[in-house]
């Protein structure tokens, strides 16, 4: 199918348009991959064997507490 030049970069435009509205209206890229980081490091700890005196599990809940944290940063910015 052929795309006329125009209609391309309507297209393009609103595309664009639609990315930096998002953006604006609350995307949090950096936030999210932070969230996803702390994650996978929750999975790694999960894996470990629990015998690290008590640490593996302090850090496991220390991780669901910055999950937390930083959940609440992004409901913050999303209404202010």
């Amino acid at each position: 199918m052929r795309t006329s030049l125009p209609r391309s970069l309507v297209l393009g435009g609103a595309i664009a348009t639609s990315l930096c509205v998002g953006y604006a209206l609350g995307a949090q890229p950096h936030m999210d991959q932070a969230i996803a980081i702390l994650q996978s490091a929750r999975v790694e700890l999960a894996k470990a064997e629990p015998n690290k005196g008590g640490h593996r599990e302090r850090a496991l809940g220390l991780i669901d507490q910055a999950v937390a944290e930083v959940r609440a940063g992004i409901t913050f910015a999303a209404t202010h």
